[in-house]
């Protein structure tokens, strides 16, 4: 293994470094960019039997000490890609721009700085990245001003494009472990930096509105214009290469690589409410895994009156456990359900999923591969278009969907179950899936495991009346609206900020005006919107108003604990 240094000075000697190679450069970007251009396309020669080219590069600050070369040993034998101390080092929150572009993506809430956990917040100070993503993926841009800027703009195209990152406090120097937070004294972004972190991760549009936003939040509008002027597009070298892990290469087949005793036992969960036609299509689609799983848990919400007792013999060689609920509710029929699973892991199904027979088989390969805590698979909507390119890469995931999500039940217990805010109402997976990121826990995008939801017009959340009208589904039509939820309200206001939350509003708002199809058609349906928008900025604001409202009396999680099997009924 050969880790090579590149050390950021400005007068202090290097410190000694036995991995690799070490090149001294002063604490610029373009400094930064050359030497990490020189180090992977010319090999330094080295005593032999060392590998002609770096393993991994290691950028650290002289004026930190000495890195430790044990923990940059055991870090690349594990799994991940990049791990850096930027949250210890006063990266946390920035850039600004991003409130305006990208509020409350979950990335943008930060997880303590005392942990591991996932983050796209790098400092260049202290950075471990493998040279394939270096070399893959491009390093830092020389067009920015400060190396702040640069690494920024570095984490996000990384964290983008399926590098798997970590922020790991124990990079840095013992004596700042444990200590108080310790700002870098470079970390002061300029406007234009701003600005031209968002044309390169946001494009020219997005730019524009958050040039137009900082100007409303009181940046000068002189300075501003300068600044829009300033963030020109990225060079044509910059350009991304193709992303860092490709799908088809994780083994879908792990039974073949590991005895099957040697592999975690599955859980099977499926809430259903008065869709059995839909269940007992994805039953026999369990029928036919490759990988059987231990057990699956079906919680039966259907009214009394329409419930079906019988139907679980049509499934006797399936190993089908049955929960019967008289109150319907998504939140606490997956808590039921968790409260009684005994595998290793969870797999979370909706009951109107149709799935391959390697499903199952495709989430454990992912899980064995990335030793993540959690592959979160990918939906195919009816009706609804290709999925959106980032939907195609392997990388740390931002969603945790309970359509197609496979799960480490360990993992609950640092977590907790689902909010029963959330009982009847929209993001109650995107309020776990935050929960199990700020503790340090990690979620990966499995696009190799994919289902077909289809969305069935009866039952589920429409029951309750959430969801009727959806993001795509709005899009598709001249009249729908896809409104604010007031759990969404209340899910941006439990873990983002005020200006984040009405900034996400305003883009929810304004994006109502898009729509598919055909040009004229798409105009036709901005004209339509448009007169609708006072009253579309309305009824968000007040749905808003009713989530944030909600945190009086949520969230209410219960602590996952196996329970007794009540309501268990053996089939």
């Amino acid at each position: 293994m050969r880790v090579d240094l590149i050390c950021l000075s400005d007068g202090q000697p290097a410190p000694d470094w036995p991995l690799g190679e070490t090149r001294l450069v002063s604490a610029t970007v373009s400094a930064v960019a050359s030497a990490v251009a020189a180090t992977l396309d010319s090999p330094a020669p080295l005593p032999p039997g060392s590998p002609a080219r770096p393993t991994a590069l290691l950028f650290w600050d002289a004026a930190l000490g000495a890195p430790n070369p044990d923990r940059v040993v055991a870090l690349l034998s594990g799994p991940g890609d990049v791990w850096h101390g930027g949250l210890r080092l006063g990266m946390g929150g920035l850039p600004c721009v991003i409130d305006f572009v990208d509020p409350v993506w979950r990335f943008n809430r930060d997880p303590q700085p005392d942990a591991p956990a996932v983050s796209w917040r790098l400092s260049l100070r202290a950075c471990l990245a493998r040279a394939e993503v270096v070399r893959q993926l491009g390093g830092p841009d020389p067009d920015f001003e400060t190396l702040t800027g640069a690494a920024l703009e570095l984490g996000h195209r990384w964290i983008g494009r399926g590098a798997m990152m970590r922020h790991v406090p124990y990079l840095l120097p013992d004596t700042m472990v444990g200590a108080g937070l310790r700002p870098a004294p470079t970390t002061e972004l300029t406007l234009a930096d701003e600005l031209r972190f968002a044309r390169r991760r946001y494009g020219r549009v997005w730019t524009a509105w958050a040039a137009s936003r900082a100007v409303r939040h009181g940046a000068s509008p002189v300075a501003t214009l300068n600044a829009w002027r300033a963030a020109t597009p990225p060079a044509a070298g910059h350009a991304l290469l193709a992303p860092l892990h490709n799908p088809d290469d994780i083994s879908h087949g792990p039974r073949a690589a590991r005895p099957s005793s040697l592999l975690p036992t599955v859980t099977v969960l499926i809430p259903t409410l008065d869709r059995y036609p839909h269940l007992f299509v994805l039953l026999d689609h369990l029928r036919a895994q490759s990988v059987p799983p231990l057990e699956i848990i079906v919680v039966d919400q259907t009214a009394a009156e329409e419930r079906d007792t019988t139907w679980p013999a049509r499934f006797a060689d399936l190993p089908l456990r049955v929960i019967q609920r008289d109150t319907a509710g998504q939140c606490s029929s997956r808590n039921a359900g968790l409260a009684v699973a005994r595998g290793d892991v969870v797999l979370f199904l909706d009951d109107d999923d149709e799935v391959p027979p390697d499903l199952i088989a495709r989430h454990l390969a992912y899980l064995a591969r990335f030793g993540v805590d959690a592959s979160c698979g990918v939906a195919e909507e009816l009706g609804a278009g290709a999925l959106p390119a980032a939907f195609g890469l392997v990388r740390d995931s931002d969603v945790f969907p309970t359509n197609n999500a496979m799960l480490r039940r360990a993992a609950l217990a640092d977590a907790g179950l689902f909010d029963l805010a959330y009982e009847r109402g929209e993001r109650a997976d995107g309020d776990l899936g935050m929960r199990l990121y700020l503790a340090g826990r990690t979620l990966g995008l499995n696009p190799g495991a994919s289902v077909l939801h289809l969305h069935a017009p009866r039952g589920g959340l429409r029951q309750h009346r959430a969801r009727v009208v959806t993001r795509g589904g709005s899009r598709g039509s001249l009249t729908g609206r896809h409104l604010l939820a007031p759990t969404e309200g209340y899910y941006w206001s439990r873990y983002f900020s005020p200006r984040q939350a009405h900034e996400a509003l305003l883009i929810r708002t304004v994006s109502s005006l898009r729509g598919d199809g055909r040009r004229a058609r798409r105009l036709l349906r901005a004209a339509l919107m448009l007169l609708a928008l006072p009253d579309t900025w309305r009824q968000n604001r007040a749905r808003l108003a009713q989530g944030r409202a909600m945190l009086d009396r949520f969230p209410s999680i219960p602590a996952y604990e196996s329970a007794a099997e009540e309501e268990l009924i053996s089939t």
